[in-house]
């Protein structure tokens, strides 16, 4: 394999987390409290706590999120309300924030504002392919542990090949467990998505392909093109939010977590 390996101190990193109020599937989540914190200040407090990471910020249109944000002492910047995916929403932040910092990002770090219990690890694991310069764009996976999981169309999952690029995203339950099969490898996409920033400008450049809309998985559009997604497995425990009873199910499992009272205050 011919790559050229980049020591991660020379990699800026900088973690979007974008966020609107508007969601079709659950209106108004990211300030849905999770243990008297809205998710959105869960999300932000625990992925800027990576070491890999230069800074952090949520990208929002809404004055509400930015307000929060702001009044935890956080970074947040206001972006166009037009946007319709979450990797354009972070792409106009990043462009605003090198504008606004005189600095250039190598990596953007998209943590999605639905991901309670991203912890620092996974955006550690998450930047480590960035090390080849080969790699342009990276999801995190995880192993789905139930049936009731793996069936559910609000979870995303992903088939990988023998050098852990992405072969397929679906929300159908793939592959097929049709022959009855009990080894079938069921594994679900982890929505903290690392670009190297050029290659987030030429992503939302792309148009929309056939299989990213019939999948409603924008990761489709990558491999449609012919191009490489890199698959991290983590064995942290991730359930992302996009229903009223997934906020129930994150609710009682932040119950006893540890990091969370790292940063709740007493």
């Amino acid at each position: 394999m011919n790559e050229t390996l980049i020591h991660p101190s020379e990699i800026r990193s900088v973690a979007i987390i974008p966020a609107r109020m508007g969601s079709s599937r659950f209106p108004g989540k990211p300030m849905e409290k999770i243990c008297g914190i809205p998710m959105i200040g869960h999300c932000y407090q625990r992925t800027k706590m990576s070491a890999s990471l230069s800074a952090t910020y949520v990208a929002t249109c809404d004055e509400e999120i930015f307000d929060y944000i702001e009044s935890i002492g956080g970074d947040a910047i206001m972006t166009s309300p037009d946007h319709e995916r979450a990797s354009d929403r972070a792409a106009e932040a990043i462009k605003l924030i090198e504008i606004d910092t005189g600095e250039e990002v190598d990596i953007v770090v998209m943590v999605q504002g639905d991901e309670p219990m991203v912890n620092s690890s996974m955006i550690d694991k998450s930047l480590f392919p960035f090390r080849d310069s080969s790699v342009q764009v990276v999801n995190l996976m995880a192993k789905i542990e139930t049936l009731e999981e793996f069936e559910d169309p609000n979870e995303v999952k992903v088939v990988v090949d023998n050098h852990s690029n992405a072969i397929y995203f679906s929300r159908e339950a793939i592959p097929s467990r049709k022959k009855g099969s009990e080894e079938v490898p069921m594994l679900k996409q982890v929505c903290i998505i690392p670009f190297r920033k050029d290659y987030l400008l030429k992503f939302n450049s792309m148009e929309e392909t056939q299989l990213e809309i019939i999948e409603s998985v924008d990761m489709m559009r990558i491999i449609e093109n012919g191009e490489k997604v890199r698959m991290v497995m983590i064995d942290d425990i991730s359930f992302s939010v996009d229903t009223a009873e997934d906020l129930k199910k994150v609710q009682q499992e932040m119950k006893n977590d540890a990091l969370m009272h790292t940063y709740i205050s007493a």
